[in-house]
């Protein structure tokens, strides 16, 4: 986003992209939701440019990021890059989908649970621990409770017409610009296996929240619903929204190796 940034969030009404009539919508439904304006508004105090705030806003989330992926100053990072990227959504509503909403939704879960964890650069090179790593799985119980929420009311609202059992949804979907990135002939002569793929798409979201439970089905559903994100990523190009979904799923269900929990189940040493 960083060459259309200053466009999408300027408040010049002579552009053809501006946040105003996004600010204007979110004023509608709440006045007290994070937005652009209020950064800017901050930025007008320390006699800063609507131009430089931006720019400031911008690498501070991508510096909040960072941080983040590296486990340093972790409670702050994440707090930073929640709030940051809201403004950003909310402002840009608009011109947002899916992946923004999700990405908020994993960074609140960040800024709400225990950090550091073990292999962050807090924990290995400053010594810091959770108070309580326990409530880690207090977290981790109620992103697995969001997600089985989510896919099965995704999969209701799917199911409720027939457009996903005869596979038009899918049609439709990869063979729109911009997401056609596969030659529609390709699913012409695939065609007949569409309503297949829709009903399994169907089956595996309607059935997330009883098969995701219990231990000899999870590995299947787990495989399946990254399998089924990462054909989007493939089919449709819509990369970081697969990424996103998949993140959360492993960060929900995922087992780590034997190695790795043997590794972070260790009491710290009295010397930490």
């Amino acid at each position: 986003m960083r060459l259309d940034w200053g466009e999408i969030y300027t408040s010049d009404r002579s552009r053809f992209l501006n946040r105003g009539l996004a600010e204007a919508i979110l004023s509608a439904e709440s006045e007290l939701a994070p937005r652009m304006s209020w950064l800017v508004r901050v930025g007008e105090a320390l006699h800063l440019s609507e131009t430089a705030t931006l720019n400031a806003a911008w690498w501070c989330l991508l510096l909040a990021g960072v941080f983040l992926l590296a486990g340093a100053c972790c409670r702050s990072s994440a707090l930073a890059a929640w709030l940051l990227h809201l403004c950003a959504v909310k402002s840009g509503s608009l011109m947002s989908y899916g992946m923004d909403n999700f990405t908020t939704i994993g960074l609140f879960y960040l800024l709400i649970s225990p950090l550091p964890d073990r292999f962050a650069f807090d924990a290995i090179f400053r010594g810091y621990r959770p108070k309580d790593a326990r409530y880690n799985g207090y977290i981790r119980r109620i992103l697995q409770l969001h997600l089985c929420v989510i896919y099965f009311c995704g999969g209701l609202t799917k199911a409720l017409g027939p457009d996903w059992w005869n596979g038009e949804s899918i049609w439709r979907s990869v063979t729109r610009s911009p997401f056609n990135v596969i030659s529609p002939a390709f699913w012409s002569f695939w065609g007949e296996i569409l309503p297949f793929a829709g009903v399994g798409v169907l089956f595996l979201e309607l059935t997330y929240p009883v098969f995701i439970w219990p231990s000899k089905t999870r590995p299947f559903w787990l495989a399946g619903i990254v399998a089924m994100h990462l054909g989007i990523a493939v089919a449709m190009g819509l990369h970081l929204f697969a990424l996103i979904m998949v993140v959360l799923n492993l960060a929900a269900f995922g087992a780590l190796p034997r190695a790795l929990r043997n590794f972070r189940a260790r009491p710290p040493t009295p010397e930490s």
